[in-house]
């Protein structure tokens, strides 16, 4: 399962939410096969060894960007034969094909390791956001297949999308990306992981849904960015700690530059600070920081941000970015 075997965490009872970045599942290049996928998992979970190793209490959430894309590619190719699926059904959708791979991954490596078995699930889960998000309202978030001009002014006419020109590429449908403000299957994600249970929950972000007048859940035609609610569900399960993998070690200042500088250790405020300087990709680093920083904040405790194999490591105090509560 990789080179961290030799490191073991303590055994613990107090849980660890761990967000996977996209990576985890398509690398660039990739055309996204199944068979891709489970390989790419499985060489990223090998850095959650030491926490299988310990017995660890884990939730595990993911990213879905390039598998909704083309899940919504599919749909729209078989429009002809098929209607085609709103975009909170493709993130359920996706969010049941990935949380399978990785609930086979995970009960596969456990047997591998000779641990005492475990069990482990996926639960499809709908975060409620607020209709009048500002976030919502105003669509920046791309989304889906690239059209022509004229394929794209008929979408905006017929199905009321937002499309944006991208740089020469075509033109892509955008949507909002709102804050998550709660989790509907809350209680029964604390009932499994108070059983023992790894649990997968939060794929993609979370299906966005909002309370109708009558109080029913309706889809919201939206993406939520998987970090925040990550950070959120570690908030309300009362976890140790919230863990961030994503392509790269830590943070950095002046990344991809020869003064690039790793940032080991960063208080919440010294992470906002850094936010304001606006230095942080608003499509990648950012938000991880956001969430990091949230999750500090709220609970007093720490979030590390590092790639799987700098995992364990980090855990235990060497290496990624810790970001820690200031009060």
């Amino acid at each position: 399962m990789g080179r961290v075997t030799a490191m073991t965490l303590p055994p613990s009872d107090r849980l660890i939410v761990v967000a996977f970045g996209g990576n985890a599942l398509q690398r660039p290049g990739e055309r996204g096969t199944v068979e891709e996928m489970r390989l790419n998992l499985r060489a990223a979970l090998a850095g959650l060894e030491p926490a299988l190793r310990a017995g660890t209490p884990l939730l595990i959430t993911h990213g879905n960007g390039p598998q909704v894309g083309s899940a919504l590619l599919r749909s729209e190719a078989a429009a002809r034969e098929v209607p085609p699926h709103p975009l909170d059904v493709a993130v359920a959708t996706t969010q049941a094909e990935i949380g399978s791979l990785v609930v086979g991954e995970l009960l596969a490596a456990i047997r591998a390791l000779g641990l005492p078995e475990r069990a482990a699930c996926a639960l499809v889960t709908h975060v409620l956001v607020d209709p009048q998000d500002e976030k919502l309202l105003a669509p920046t978030k791309p989304i889906g297949p690239f059209y022509d001009e004229a394929t794209a002014h008929s979408l905006e006419r017929g199905r009321g999308w937002a499309l944006v020109e991208d740089a020469g590429r075509g033109w892509r449908r955008v949507v909002g990306s709102p804050t998550p403000h709660s989790v509907v299957e809350l209680e029964s994600i604390r009932a499994l992981v108070e059983r023992g249970t790894i649990v997968v929950a939060g794929g993609g972000g979370g299906i966005p849904v909002a309370r109708t007048g009558a109080g029913d859940l309706a889809g919201v035609e939206a993406v939520i960015d998987k970090d925040h609610t990550a950070s959120l569900l570690a908030q309300l399960l009362d976890a140790d700690q919230l863990v961030i993998l994503t392509a790269v070690d830590a943070v950095y200042s002046g990344f991809g530059t020869e003064e690039a500088v790793a940032l080991n250790r960063l208080s919440v405020v010294q992470a906002r600070e850094l936010l304001d300087t606006g230095t942080l990709p608003a499509g990648s680093m950012a938000p991880k920081v956001e969430a990091a920083a949230e999750f500090a904040h709220a609970t007093g405790r720490t979030a590390l941000i590092t790639n799987e194999s700098g995992f364990a490591t980090a855990l235990a105090g060497s290496g990624g970015t810790t970001i820690y509560s200031d009060r």
